[in-house]
Formats: C-alpha cells, sequence, structure tokens
C-alpha cells in the first residue's frame, strides 16, 4: 500500500479524532500494544487458527508486555493502569484475534480480579505475581452444561470435611481449562451459598478435557472442568466472596473489556475492507469508486466511531466509580453486534477472496458469532437493560 493511502485508511479509524481525548500515557500504551501485536501475534495467528491451537509459548511476552492483569496494582505484579488503558489493550489485542484477548480476559478479569477482591493477602501474595507474569495460567469454572445464562442454578457442591472441602462438579465452555495452573471453581456449599475456590491442576480428582473441533475461537483453548471429590483446604476458598453477586462482579468486569475487544476486531475488518476496495480494480476503477461500496464505508465508519464514544465514556466512568453493570450490558451488547455485523460487511466487500484466511475478515467474522455469545448472550443483556428501564424483571418463566 502506498503512504498516501496508508494514511487515510489510518485515519479513517478516528473519525471523530478521539484520540484527543486520550492521555498521552493512554496513546502510549495502546501504540505499543498495537506494534507488538503486529509484529509477535499477526503473522502466526492464522497458522493458529487454522491448526486450533493457542500460542503458549508467548505466555511469557504477555507478562513481560504487562498485559495479564494491567489493573492491578503493583504491589501484587500488575502495573495500576486505568480502566481506559485496558480498555485499549483489549481493543488492540482483539484487532489481532478473539480468542487470543480471551486468554488475556479471562487470565486478568476473571482469575487475577477474584483472587485480588475477594481473596486473601496470602493468596495475592502467592498467585497474582505468578499469573501477572504469564509464568502461571488461570482459569474460571462457573458456566455448567445445563446452566449458561442461570448461574445461580448451578448444580457443583463443595462439603466441609475437618478443615478440608470437597469439591463435585461439572462445567462446560471454560477458557484456558486444559492448560490451566489453577483454576476457579465455583460451588454450592451445604447451606446453598455459592464459594470460590482455587484448584491446582495436579489435585487428585480434577481434569480438564479440552473441546474440538470449534469453527470459532480456534486460537483460544476451550474445556470442561470437571471435579470429582477434588480435596482442596480451607486456605484455598476465597474468604471474600458473597454468593451470585460476587461472580457477576466478576461477569462485569470480563464484559468491559470484551466491548472493548470486539471493537478492535471491527476496527481491523474496516480497515481490511478500506484498503481492499481502494485497490481492488473492477470495470476500469477502484471498487471503493461505487455508491453502494461507499454508503457500505460510511455505515461501518459511522457505528464503529460510536462504539469508540460508548467505550471511552463506559471506561471513565468506570474509573470514577459510578458505572453500573447494566451500562456494561449496553456496551457489550451494542458493540459486539455491531462488529459482527461489520465482520460479515467487510466480508463481502472482499468477494472471494473474503472466505480465505489470508485476509481476516472471515476469521473475525467466525470469532464475533461466540463473543455474541459468551459472558451474558446478545438477548440475555437486552433482558439486563429492560430490567433496567421498566423495573421488571423478564427471567425466567
Amino acid at each position: 500500500m502506498n503512504p498516501a493511502l496508508a494514511d487515510r485508511v489510518r485515519a479513517e479509524l478516528d473519525f471523530f479524532r478521539i484520540d484527543d481525548l486520550l492521555s498521552e500515557e493512554e496513546r502510549a500504551i495502546r501504540d505499543e500494544v498495537r506494534a507488538w501485536a503486529a509484529e509477535r501475534l499477526q503473522p502466526i495467528v492464522a497458522e493458529h487458527w487454522e491448526a486450533g491451537t493457542f500460542p503458549k509459548e508467548l505466555s511469557p511476552e504477555f507478562g513481560e508486555m504487562g498485559l495479564l492483569g494491567p489493573t492491578i496494582p503493583e504491589a501484587y505484579g500488575g502495573l495500576g493502569m486505568n480502566s481506559v488503558q485496558y480498555g485499549l489493550i483489549c481493543q488492540e489485542i482483539e484487532r489481532v484475534d478473539s480468542g487470543i484477548r480471551s486468554f488475556m480476559s479471562v487470565q486478568g478479569a476473571l482469575v487475577m480480579y477474584p483472587i485480588f477482591t475477594f481473596g486473601s493477602e496470602e493468596q495475592k501474595q502467592h498467585w497474582l505475581p505468578q499469573l501477572a507474569s504469564g509464568k502461571k495460567i488461570g482459569a474460571f469454572g462457573l458456566t455448567e452444561p445445563d446452566f449458561g445464562s442461570n448461574p445461580g442454578g448451578m448444580r457443583a457442591r463443595a462439603r466441609k470435611s475437618g478443615d478440608e472441602w470437597i469439591l463435585d462438579g461439572q462445567k462446560m465452555w471454560i477458557t484456558n481449562g486444559t492448560q490451566a495452573d489453577v483454576s476457579i471453581f465455583w460451588a454450592k456449599d451445604e447451606e446453598g451459598v455459592m464459594q470460590a475456590f482455587l484448584v491446582e491442576a495436579d489435585r487428585k480428582g480434577f481434569s480438564a478435557p479440552e473441546t474440538k473441533h470449534k469453527w470459532s475461537l480456534r486460537c483460544s483453548v476451550t474445556s470442561e472442568i470437571i471435579c470429582d471429590k477434588v480435596r482442596v483446604p480451607e486456605s484455598n476458598r476465597l474468604p471474600n466472596t458473597q454468593d451470585l453477586k460476587s461472580a457477576l462482579m466478576c461477569l462485569t468486569q470480563a464484559r468491559y473489556g470484551i466491548a472493548w475487544g470486539a471493537l478492535g476486531a471491527a476496527q481491523d475488518c474496516f480497515q481490511e475492507a478500506l484498503s481492499y476496495t481502494l485497490q481492488r480494480e473492477i470495470h476500469g476503477g477502484p471498487l471503493a469508486r461505487f455508491q453502494i461500496t461507499q454508503t457500505k464505508l460510511a455505515d461501518m465508519a459511522t457505528e464503529i466511531t460510536k462504539a469508540q464514544l460508548l467505550v471511552l465514556r463506559l471506561g471513565r466512568m468506570k474509573d470514577e466509580g459510578t458505572m453500573k453493570p447494566q451500562m456494561v450490558s449496553m456496551a457489550k451488547r451494542n458493540n459486539v453486534y455491531m462488529a459482527l455485523q461489520i465482520s460479515r460487511e467487510c466480508r463481502t466487500l472482499l468477494g472471494a477472496n473474503g472466505i480465505t484466511l489470508e485476509y481476516r475478515a472471515g476469521r473475525h467474522m467466525c470469532n464475533l458469532e461466540t463473543v455474541l455469545t459468551y459472558e451474558g448472550t446478545h438477548e440475555v443483556h437486552g433482558l439486563i437493560l429492560g430490567q433496567a428501564l421498566t423495573g421488571i424483571a423478564a427471567y425466567g418463566g
């Protein structure tokens, strides 16, 4: 691509000059992560996606870059970044691939966050630095085969036995499960209260078979987690959880990152389609000169701009302490659906080329089908918003 064309493509990704609303530090971390992802992730992602493998060898580099739990305080191995910086990191990693961003999000938002928020000081000191460095990998075991959108119905059980807990249950669709060194396993105690436990992968009765034959998030390890009379000491229980509320707090953290990440996938699809249509010659000129092409590009640029403003405001409110979970639901629901529609539209602009892994939109499109479903489906987030607007819960029968 010639330099003038490259400048035009980059400019169209920031139509409303949102860069001006970011601090120098926020722009710096975004640009640093973008450059690293372009150098280290982009060249290998298509090969890993086709093979259905995660580039685990890069986990320590994620740690060295400070991408694992970056909002965690420095005392525990994090960088103490603000929420917008974290969001921009998610955006840049998912600009490459949703599955790789899922690895990072689970490590930070669903493993390190609950340990930091609900764990003992001993648990924080032991686990957080190792997870932040990428030397240890974590998983979050909440979803069950029959209880995805209704985590309160879980069947996993925790029974007290002296100074130990005995854990029984099965979890499904768990990111990182097979490769995790430690999993946060959620189960109801004998009084029906939901508790969270740190379960090391080498404990007797623990297994995490990998889910195969996926056509989405193929760069992400997805697993079951099975606890069959697994014994853990009381010191492995996160002592400060408050039933289902605590699990939902973890999901809010993850959904926040997803809202930013999906934006990165949409931006990458748009950038690829804009570049392609400006260079693809058809009927004596570039594909971009046709009215249908231009209106498609205009619609996509508008939706991306709206999504950028949505998550930026959300991030500022998160740091101010004024963000509410239903706001995250709106951002996740809107931005993922927007990104999925844009990936489909961009695939059409690429023509037959769009179904090959030499181009990126088709891979993003497949990945985003999962992102639309996990961490709360599009429909469930609609119900969360409906309850916020009307005061009436529409869940259940």
